[in-house]
């Protein structure tokens, strides 16, 4: 055998030992998934649950989540983690609104799920009817294990989507934020519009308002 043909062979084996064949969304959904920007939105006891969380005892940072911002422009994964009113309703609708796309939510706690024990006029019962939600963490606190795995299903989650796939929910909510503008510009406060919005939902039939 020649040395030309030997090269040649060679570089075939190197060749095949070096190719990788797979979907662009999958490279970079891999990509999201393990360099998520939490932000957290900490109003009770589920906030001192994650904040524990950051520690080296649980060790955030193994799932690539570990940048942790206050501004919305710089994050992509926002944590509601605790109580939410109706007066708190516009400031999270807003720094939702102001998070990079593609963006995720996780909602952790009873009391962000579904309003927990207070099942008052001043408390929104369950962030899912202002915003849309992605994965939901039980408990009342739930353990920073618990968090974690909610964390961790939402990678899961991230892995089988498309490019095209939180659309919908994105575009709904963007609509359901310039009806909230439009009342607004009548001369009601946030709080006002968003209870207008909650009570033609519930004129629909429907208990969210995006």
């Amino acid at each position: 055998m020649s040395e030309s043909t030997t090269m040649q062979t060679t570089s075939a084996e190197e060749i095949k030992e070096t190719w990788l064949t797979t979907r662009l969304e999958s490279v970079v959904n891999w990509g999201r998934k393990n360099s998520l920007w939490p932000l957290p939105f900490g109003t009770a006891c589920c906030a001192i649950e994650f904040m524990s969380l950051m520690t080296s005892r649980y060790d955030f940072s193994r799932f690539g989540a570990e940048a942790m911002r206050f501004s919305p422009r710089q994050s992509d994964m926002m944590l509601v983690l605790g109580t939410i009113t109706n007066k708190q309703a516009a400031v999270i609708r807003k720094i939702f609104a102001q998070m990079a796309d593609p963006k995720w939510v996780v909602c952790v706690g009873a009391c962000a799920s579904t309003g927990g024990i207070y099942r008052t006029y001043a408390t929104v019962q369950g962030i899912d009817r202002i915003i849309p939600v992605d994965i939901y963490v039980p408990g009342c606190p739930p353990r920073p294990e618990a968090i974690i795995k909610g964390v961790v299903e939402l990678q899961e989650q991230m892995m089988q989507e498309t490019f095209r796939s939180r659309e919908g929910n994105l575009r709904a909510f963007y609509r359901s934020l310039e009806r909230q503008q439009t009342l607004e510009n009548t001369g009601m406060t946030a709080q006002k519009a968003i209870q207008q919005m909650f009570r033609e939902a519930a004129d629909a039939g429907q208990s969210r308002i995006w």
